[in-house]
């Protein structure tokens, strides 16, 4: 019954951040739609700012599970990697053009974003390190530090979103372009020289 409440309340108010914002929504607004009563409310959470960081951290959690299918797919380490990456893109895009006017906070408020992103950047890198060992082991990688590596993959991937979320990625190159680079940048940089396809 309290994950359920919780969930219930979570839900409401990740509709009305989206529609809303979060500076135009107040707790007393999610108690009603949530027809919960504010106390409720407040048995879970301290503020708005306490649940907008929840419904992130949940919207975060999603995108994890769904990058942890692509990580268990059957695929060479160099083709892996890249499928991360444009799962990582795409699933970010999705869940900021989902969520509305909650997009405007996540690019605004990058404090609460990082904290909320914490789990799944650490998620993402564990991903990244196994992926690189994998590559490593098979020899088809020649890596003097996997966790730098892995780290470097994750903020240029971090730092991708937001032009990719506005179209700005590739703007004007044939579709599929953009993957196509970054794969042989991935190639380039990770692959051990005396390794042929």
């Amino acid at each position: 019954m309290v994950n359920k409440t919780r969930n219930k309340l979570l839900e409401v108010a990740r509709h009305i951040f989206a529609k809303n914002g979060l500076e135009n929504t107040t707790m007393n607004d999610i108690a009603v739609a949530s027809g919960k009563g504010r106390r409720t409310l407040y048995t879970y959470f301290k503020s708005k700012e306490d649940i907008y960081f929840a419904v992130i951290e949940e919207e975060l959690e999603r995108l994890s599970e769904q990058m942890n299918e692509v990580f268990k797919k059957n695929m060479e380490p160099e083709d892996k990697l890249v499928e991360l990456i444009y799962t990582h893109l795409n699933l970010i895009k999705e869940a900021v053009q989902r969520n509305g006017n909650l997009r405007a906070e996540f690019f605004r408020n990058i404090f609460l974003v990082s904290k909320a992103r914490k789990n799944f950047d650490k998620k993402e890198k564990e991903f990244l390190t196994k992926i690189l060992t994998e590559g490593i082991r098979l020899g088809k990688f020649d890596i003097d530090s996997i966790p730098l590596t892995a780290d470097i993959i994750h903020y240029c991937t971090k730092g991708l979103e937001i032009p990719y979320i506005y179209g700005r990625l590739s703007t004007g190159l044939p579709s599929g372009m953009s993957r196509a680079i970054v794969q042989k940048l991935i190639h380039k940089a990770l692959k051990r020289e005396d390794f042929k396809f």
